[in-house]
């Protein structure tokens, strides 16, 4: 064994940064500590390095806040202030209570459509066992709020112990709204409710529009068509609207980051200025895993990465080492065995393995969606302290 040979493969890092403000200048602060790190911890930077920053200190840095009142304003304006069915959010204090409480203080009534027996992101609102005992069909069957809690009762979220259902009755009605609940899976339930709908799912939110439309809705729009663009100088997001949002405080949202792929750009040039190194830069949110107790899917936000440098776009190009182990050289071991496969590494050329028995089972899955769900981990939700995250190695293969 060469001593020389690098025994590492792909390393994450937390980085550690000053707490982020209004109007500050990430770019430098960014790129200063990944330097101040690796020369503090004592590891080089390399090419093609990535450095990753959370979506909340861009957005923070962009100043992009609105109030509730920016969010009843805009739904008042393009609802009329009326009866409007909200259909499909997802259940989440951090992530929607703030938004439905602007839409309420913008509405006389709204009648919330809920899915079941969970939400777009697993959170659940029933069981499976309960819907075949009561011969439910949760494909068709509208159910009121009287039939919810008859068969379904008082049904409180594993790890929050929060009851959304009364959360979010009472939460609309102490903005001086009317409240009516149903549970629907078809988005043109809503319609026998009223013919002004918002739609509040994510991923699924252009096929909800379609349908609503195709059915006679007079009027549809989606989260991301709510603050898109500012109110009496709140922040917006072009793109996503309300989607993406996150509380900030009792009456203020922090929107997803604006446009910011001059941000990563400018990172990546300060860090080659720095140290004559070609790193990747994106900007991350959410990360795209699901969580096998809670059932969970972690993607709140309508991308894992709103922004990155050019080098990541793309999907892994990879063979199976354990493929080549078992089928084409089962009859080598050792280091006949390490220069086959490191043969057969070295001869991609680039092209898609699409299609090659040697690459199945690999992950086909965007670079950014795979290395932002790494960051998001890295990083975590709670108070580690480090919104930026240094991944190397992660472009290395069996023969670097």
């Amino acid at each position: 064994m060469d001593k020389k040979e690098r025994r590492v493969g792909t390393v994450s890092r937390g980085i550690r940064c000053p707490i982020i403000r209004e109007g500050d200048d990430l770019a430098t602060i960014v790129a200063q500590s990944v330097l101040e790190a690796a020369e503090i911890e004592g590891f080089e930077l390399r090419d093609r390095d990535v450095i990753s920053m959370t979506e909340s200190i861009v957005a923070r840095a962009q100043g992009n806040y609105a109030t509730v009142d920016d969010i009843a304003a805009d739904v008042k304006a393009k609802f009329g202030g009326e009866t409007v069915g909200v259909i499909f959010p997802i259940l989440s204090r951090n992530r929607f209570s703030i938004c439905l409480k602007g839409i309420a203080k913008g509405c006389k009534k709204i009648v919330l459509m809920l899915s079941y027996p969970s939400d777009e992101v697993g959170n659940s609102l029933a069981t499976y066992d309960l819907i075949d005992a009561n011969g439910i069909n949760p494909y068709s069957d509208v159910l009121s709020l009287e039939k919810y809690r008859e068969v379904f009762g008082v049904q409180k979220l594993e790890f929050t112990g929060v009851d959304y259902v009364q959360y979010y009755k009472e939460l609309i009605e102490s903005c001086g709204c009317e409240a009516e609940i149903i549970f629907a899976n078809q988005a043109k339930a809503i319609l026998d409710y009223t013919d002004r709908v918002l739609t509040c799912d994510i991923h699924t939110r252009v096929r909800t529009k379609r349908l609503l439309k195709e059915a006679g809705a007079k009027i549809v729009l989606g989260l991301d068509e709510i603050l898109n663009a500012p109110v009496s100088g709140s922040g917006c997001n072009e793109k996503y609207g309300l989607l993406g949002s996150n509380k900030s405080t009792e009456d203020k949202i922090k929107l997803f980051p604006r446009e910011c792929k001059d941000l990563v750009l400018e990172v990546q040039k300060k860090i080659f200025d720095a140290c004559g190194k070609h790193v990747e830069v994106m900007v991350y949110g959410d990360g795209a895993f699901k969580d096998p107790q809670g059932k969970i899917w972690e993607l709140a936000d309508p991308v894992v990465s709103p922004a990155f440098t050019d080098g990541l776009i793309g999907t892994p190009n990879e063979l199976k080492l354990k493929y080549l182990a078992d089928n084409d050289f089962k009859d080598l071991s050792g280091e006949e065995l390490k220069k086959a496969i490191s043969e057969s590494i070295k001869k991609k050329d680039g092209s898609s393995l699409v299609g090659n028995m040697a690459a199945q089972g690999t992950t086909p899955r965007q670079l950014t969606d795979l290395i932002g769900s790494l960051c998001d981990l890295t990083s975590g939700s709670g108070d580690k302290g480090t919104p930026v995250v240094l991944v190397q190695g992660y472009f290395d293969n069996y023969t670097n």
